[in-house]
């Protein structure tokens, strides 16, 4: 069973039963607990423990690689007698925060340019979400764009079939909102599920709290190692 991954608060709590249901009928020898573990790793990537609140809260950042060519100015460039280069300019790269709808355009984006570069149509069985975990489009290098993490991009690629269009070269705004009001009830629900079941300890607000107060610790102990 591949358990879908919901964009809306509403529909997710619809389906929840049913889900559960399935899961039974396709687990032997498991819980529900088991079931709310198995969706909270699914929204796990996009919460986050907020301190001032005591709360969880959506995180939908994600920190992707923008390449560049340098300017080849900067470097003698020779060439072999047919005229073609022999000196290859570097690629320089710097980190981005971008927001996951952010992402998904620039994967939905990366796809449209390798059908244009390739002269590539769709069969009629296909769409977009056939090609979203093509290791030549993902990992395709552009003179300026954004290099994707392949092993990464694994992480995404629930929300990616969730959200991504059929298609279509652009992504829905409406949508995306649903799921930026969404993904913190749904985590609510799951940790008000398993403390139900007298599991708050494997709760996402108890694992994120607990990852945040560690963060925060580190960071203090080399603020006092630089400060000495």
């Amino acid at each position: 069973m591949k358990t879908p991954f919901y964009l809306s608060y509403t529909e997710f709590e619809k389906n929840y039963y049913n889900l559960l249901e399935q899961w039974f009928e396709e687990h032997y020898n498991t819980s529900e607990q088991d079931f709310l573990k198995n969706i909270s790793d699914l929204y796990k990537p996009y919460i986050s423990y907020n301190d001032k609140t005591d709360a969880l809260q959506i995180n939908d950042f994600i920190e992707v690689k923008n390449c560049f060519f340098a300017n080849s100015g900067n470097f003698g460039i020779a060439f072999n007698e047919n005229g073609t280069t022999k000196t290859k300019i570097p690629i320089v790269s710097e980190v981005r925060t971008i927001t996951m709808m952010e992402y998904a355009q620039v994967v939905l984006d990366k796809i449209h340019l390798y059908f244009q570069k390739n002269d590539v149509t769709m069969k009629e069985n296909e769409s977009i979400l056939d090609y979203i975990n093509d290791r030549d489009i993902i990992t395709m290098k552009e003179s300026n764009g954004f290099c994707i993490d392949f092993h990464k991009h694994q992480k995404t690629l629930p929300f990616l079939h969730a959200f991504l269009p059929k298609f279509g070269n652009t992504v829905d705004i409406s949508l995306y909102r649903s799921f930026y009001s969404s993904a913190a009830k749904i985590a609510d629900f799951i940790d008000f599920k398993m403390q139900s079941m007298n599991a708050f300890e494997e709760s996402l607000y108890c694992e994120l709290k607990s990852k945040s107060l560690i963060k925060v610790h580190l960071q203090n102990r080399n603020y006092l190692t630089v400060l000495n």
